[in-house]
């Protein structure tokens, strides 16, 4: 029998070790609701009891149900008939299974029925489901839009649907990309407009929307006449009726048991979410920040399975009268591996932290307006990081991701090639996920600016000012990597040439991350001579890439500019 949540060592060791104190003080609103509902803890450590009872039950339906049905639920897919989206058999049998445990309301408030777990768990269990199945996204779905729909709705919108959304009875879907507006949101053209009575209408086409056969959406649409750009949008909520037809399926690469559609709205009616002409700038960009967390938990969740079963054929394929595990080609590979998923691991529980303690910070504020003033500084800080580390780290896991699944194929030789083995599966569904929800490349554009102005540099000074004194050496590797990358931004920011700043984007946010990854590792390191093992070998490798990085930035960066057009035309 298999348990997702059990089994992982490296899960267990990170909840261990977080402090969710405050988060869980500021979720539990200092643990007032324990008065209203006798299921809500009493203080931070029975939260965190709570919270692993049901990562226990995630990983029980994760490892003994879900995973043995993935490849056949990747091999049946989902169908479109008579205008209905049909899922596959086992995908329909984990989500009513899901939905009898309580668990589609992981972070919905207690009063529409959900448990009010905070996201720091939801990016657990999301790793968790998606090492089983990457294609299940219906449970972090139902968190994004619940979530979004919390914050953001009023309360008669929420009463209407999140109670529903809670028990499963509805699912749900982000509605945004259409066929001319894929990342560049601003270029949207789904009309919404009003009668004489005030009563908001739909009309257009929406592509690539992930369960858009969902019963609620969340739509974004072009509100006022004659404004183009974002100031020109607004935020909808829709129940599907007869007004909005699925006019297809895509046939994808992979996550074939999660269906992806094309959309027609016909004076589909809707409610406006929120103020007008804030649908991108406000609403639709909080959305899309949740569902990043999301994508690099699904991210972090493949690359641990690909991880797994290169390591077990590893271990029993005999090649030169020796396991292929024990040759240094392949596990180097399989330590960088282990590494960089546990990198990623960390890098992913510090931000979902954080986006907490923000989240937290501003729900206080508004509940208890007279203590604006303490939560203030606290906010612009926990934000600003927020901005951050958020595109960091779907950025890193997705791309760690790719190559992960990569080298596990690489490992199985040509077996890995053939659909017989998970990894060929694992290979196909990572490719979609540093692309959906904003590419890589996006992320980098979203990240750089806290990068060039201080955000990271500060959030580098608060980690180096913690006490290493277990590892002086590691620490003044760190500090020397630190001077490189100070090198590299100043070259970037002197030459005073926007693209030269955009042509380095990438390299600067690399760097970035291996910083933070480096120090958040060698604070693990403390806890755990393996953790100490893991945070040698990346600070290791990670001085090499910045050094690399940096020499690039000051000595060799400006000829590729120079010369491109030249070779491209």
């Amino acid at each position: 029998m298999e348990n997702f949540f059990l089994d992982n060592e490296d899960i267990l060791f990170q909840l261990d070790h977080i402090d969710l104190d405050r988060v869980i003080a500021f979720k539990e609103d200092d643990f007032r609701e324990a008065q209203k509902y006798s299921y809500a803890p009493v203080d931070a450590a029975d939260a965190m009891d709570s919270y692993k009872k049901v990562l226990n039950i995630i990983g029980e339906i994760s490892g003994e149900t879900l995973e043995p049905l993935a490849a056949e639920i990747d091999e049946e897919g989902v169908f479109l008939e008579n205008g209905e989206v049909r899922y596959a058999k086992g995908t329909k049998l984990v989500m009513d299974m899901f939905a009898k445990a309580d668990l589609m309301g992981f972070c919905l408030p207690r009063k529409y029925g959900g448990l009010n777990f905070p996201t720091t768990m939801l990016t657990i269990a999301g790793e968790i489901v998606s090492r089983a199945d990457a294609s299940f996204l219906n449970f972090g779905l139902q968190q994004d839009i619940g979530e979004t729909i919390n914050k953001f709705a009023s309360d008669q919108q929420k009463a209407s649907v999140l109670p529903k959304l809670a028990s499963g009875e509805y699912g749900s879907s982000m509605i945004l990309t259409e066929p001319d507006a894929g990342s560049d949101l601003q270029a949207v053209n789904l009309r919404a407009h009003q009668d004489a009575n005030g009563n908001w209408f739909l009309n257009g086409v929406k592509r690539f929307i992930t369960n858009g056969n969902g019963t609620v959406g969340l739509v974004l649409a072009r509100s006022e006449d004659g404004q183009t750009g974002a100031r020109g949008l607004s935020f909808f909520l829709y129940t599907r009726d007869k007004h909005m037809k699925i006019r297809r399926l895509e046939h994808k690469l992979g996550i074939h048991g999660s269906p992806t559609c094309e959309l027609q709205f016909n004076n589909a009616p809707a409610t406006l979410v929120g103020e007008r002409r804030r649908g991108l700038t406000r609403y639709t960009m909080w959305l899309m920040n949740s569902a990043r967390l999301g994508i690099a938990s699904q991210a972090l969740g493949i690359a641990e399975a690909s991880y797994r079963e290169a390591d077990k054929y590893a271990k029993e394929r005999i090649q030169f009268g020796k396991t292929i595990r024990e040759l240094p080609p392949v596990y180097e590979m399989l330590t960088d591996m282990r590494v960089a998923i546990e990198a990623g691991r960390t890098l992913l529980y510090e931000t979902a932290k954080i986006v907490d303690l923000k989240e937290g910070l501003e729900h206080m504020k508004e509940k208890y307006p007279e203590r604006s003033a303490e939560f203030k500084s606290d906010i612009k800080k926990y934000s600003r990081l927020a901005n951050l580390l958020t595109p960091m780290i779907k950025a890193y896991n997705t791309e760690m991701a790719n190559k992960a699944a990569y080298d596990a194929i690489q490992i199985h030789g040509g077996t890995g090639y053939m659909q017989e083995f998970n990894v060929e599966r694992h290979y196909r569904d990572a490719r979609i996920t540093n692309i959906y929800e904003g590419t890589t490349q996006l992320q980098v554009v979203a990240a750089i600016g806290g990068v060039t102005s201080g955000a990271a540099t500060a959030l580098l000074d608060e980690y180096d000012s913690e006490n290493y004194s277990y590892a002086p050496a590691l620490q003044k590797k760190l500090q020397k990597s630190r001077l490189d990358f100070e090198k590299a931004l100043i070259g970037v920011k002197e030459a005073d040439n926007e693209d030269f700043l955009n042509f380095h984007a990438r390299r600067c946010v690399e760097m970035a991350t291996d910083l933070v990854q480096g120090y958040l590792l060698l604070r693990d390191a403390e806890y755990s001579k393996r953790k100490m093992r893991i945070a040698e070998i990346f600070i290791e490798k990670m001085q090499t890439r910045i050094h690399m990085h940096m020499h690039y930035i000051i000595d060799g960066g400006s000829t590729f500019l120079k010369n491109f057009s030249d070779v491209i035309g």
